[in-house]
């Protein structure tokens, strides 16, 4: 019968072995100014509103179909606001 070889759980790989003397400080910032980030940080109140991020997509997505469908609408009006008096005549 073979014996089983006993590991060490407490140390790391080498692999995992990373020298942070070398590491930089804020190395992709400049490029992360100019370029954008695409995490997006909710307020507190607005987050418990929303399980995950699918129902965030999911409202987002159902507001754009609706403003996209009303824009529509509005495109063929006459561009002049009508008022409570337009109305009684």
């Amino acid at each position: 019968m073979k014996t089983k070889r006993k590991i060490d759980r407490d140390e790391l790989r080498p692999e995992y072995d990373f020298d942070y003397s070398k590491g930089v400080r804020g190395k992709y910032y400049k490029r992360l100014l100019e370029e954008g980030a695409n995490v997006v940080v909710l307020e507190p109140d607005v987050a418990k509103a929303f399980s995950d991020s699918v129902a965030v997509n999911t409202a987002l997505r159902s507001l754009l179909n609706l403003t996209s469908s009303t824009q529509r609408l509005t495109n063929h009006s006459s561009g002049r606001l009508r008022t409570a008096a337009d109305f009684s005549r």
